[in-house]
């Protein structure tokens, strides 16, 4: 007997949400080895004489597009769960889900691909090295004050608010259909990745292979978005982030 639409509705649910988690399991272990590969532990420090530096972007493309997949997907829950409740309230689909969840990963492969070109001059005028890590105290300097200085911005508060309130965002731009949820994701992947670029650029901070700046940023950047505390964390981390990026520009001029 063929199963009916309701039945299949909690299934289509379970295997896209399996889908979602599996991709951000296969992400952070496909890091790992990378990782291992590269020739470096978990703080992303050289392990041995194995050591593979990448510098050419045909290699680093893919990798920031799998550590945006990593990195991001876990904060991206929170808005795919809103959608679906959307599909009860309004007239969201599966389709839409999905095509959410394409926009938004559209956005973020487009700053993947910003950010390798970027890491490929950074190393070529030698202020990165092989591992993609500050080899100037100055630009480290640099990095902490921008990107702290970045959380007190109208910007950052404009954007986080949009990736913060999810379902206020789809009730304002809400589009049915596929087409319309890749329109609603690359929006909302826009503004994430305005909101959340200088914790990726922070990883020229300790190079960008280090396993245990990504679990950190990631954590924070889930923190952030959270209802309740998410828009209490904004300014203090920027205080922090401030204070270190003076600690290392003392350092630098030491």
């Amino acid at each position: 007997m063929a199963m009916t639409t309701a039945a299949l509705r909690p299934a289509g649910r379970t295997l896209s949400w399996l889908l979602v988690f599996g991709a951000i399991l296969l992400a952070w272990i496909t890091m790992f080895a990378m990782a291992r590969m590269a020739g470096v532990d978990v703080l992303g420090r050289p392990v041995g004489m194995n050591m593979m530096p990448m510098t050419r972007f045909g290699a680093l493309f893919p990798m920031w597009a799998i550590m945006m997949a990593a990195m991001m997907l876990p904060t991206m829950v929170p808005t795919l769960a809103d959608y679906e409740r959307l599909m009860t309230a309004a007239d969201g689909t599966r389709a839409g889900w999905w095509g959410v969840l394409l926009g938004y990963g559209v956005a973020w492969i487009g700053f993947a691909a910003l950010i390798a070109l970027a890491q490929v001059g950074l190393m070529a005028m030698g202020w990165l090295d092989g591992l993609g890590a500050a080899t100037s105290g100055l630009l480290t300097a640099g990095l902490l004050l921008a990107v702290g200085g970045f959380q007190f911005s109208r910007t950052k508060a404009v954007c986080h608010g949009r990736c913060h309130a999810p379902m206020t965002f789809f009730l304002g731009h809400w589009r049915t259909g596929f087409a319309g949820g890749i329109d609603m994701g690359l929006r909302l992947g826009g503004y994430c990745v305005v909101c959340c670029w200088g914790f990726m650029a922070l990883g020229f901070v300790g190079g960008v292979m280090s396993l245990l700046w990504m679990g950190l940023a990631t954590l924070f950047m889930v923190f952030e978005k959270l209802p309740v505390v998410g828009h209490r964390l904004i300014r203090p981390a920027g205080a922090v982030l401030i204070a270190a990026g003076l600690i290392a520009a003392a350092l630098a001029f030491a």
